[in-house]
């Protein structure tokens, strides 16, 4: 993983136990964090290249809701004990061509084995301006309701990896499976909407349960009309 880390100087080639990180002068850290389970979050069989985009991209969704650039990351991973170094190596490999599309790099973290499933934990770290952050609470009477992407894409791609949907092998068929296998984070749009949007949520849970996070934390209810 140490190549991962090279253009983090506060990662001190990940030769130390901790790491420094300085958000640019007027700006705030914003902070988040996921874990992702085998057998849970992804199937037994998902290839190590893909469960390591799946992990980052799901932090990185939290942090472009935020309205934040992403900077940099920790990983934490708990690896069954016949984990070799080719399937690191393509864990690896999956981290490195993320971090290259957004901009961000590896900062430190630990690995442990265990006799449970794979597992594995990120923390990730952005920035925003000061006391822009975009968060769920602050939605107002009247505001509307906007969503990027298309609802349901990763639900049946979901349904195609569990064989419980046929469609035709082609172009849609591979589109659906790589929306559930490789979330798109709106890192680029996030930073847009500051100034713009009162509230925000990366929709992972479904639309409906992610919207109702927004409602509650903002103490208000919403109409949504199909």
């Amino acid at each position: 993983f140490m190549p991962l880390a090279r253009d983090m100087p506060g990662a001190f080639g990940l030769r130390d136990d901790a790491a420094v990180l300085r958000p640019d002068p007027g700006f705030d850290l914003v902070v988040s964090a996921d874990a992702i389970v085998s057998g849970v979050h992804f199937f037994d069989t998902a290839q190590p290249k893909d469960i390591a985009r799946r992990g980052l991209r799901v932090n990185l969704s939290d942090i472009a809701a935020k309205g934040a650039v992403p900077l940099a990351y920790t990983l934490t991973l708990q690896l069954p004990l016949t984990t070799d170094e080719i399937w690191l190596s393509a864990f690896a490999e999956g981290l490195a061509s993320d971090q290259l599309e957004f901009g961000l790099g590896l900062l430190g973290g630990d690995t442990t084995h265990t006799n449970g499933p794979l597992s594995l934990s990120i923390n990730i770290f952005g920035q925003v301006p000061e006391n822009k952050m975009i968060s769920r609470s602050n939605s107002c009477v009247d505001d509307d309701v906007y969503v990027t992407g298309t609802i349901g894409d990763a639900c049946l791609g979901l349904a195609l990896e569990k064989g419980d949907l046929d469609v035709p092998t082609g172009p849609e068929r591979l589109e659906l499976a790589e929306r559930y296998l490789c979330p798109q984070p709106r890192v680029f749009l996030g930073p847009e909407l500051l100034g713009y949007a009162s509230a925000a949520a990366d929709v992972s849970a479904g639309l409906i349960a992610d919207l109702g996070h927004i409602c509650d934390a903002s103490g208000l209810g919403a109409d949504v009309m199909f």
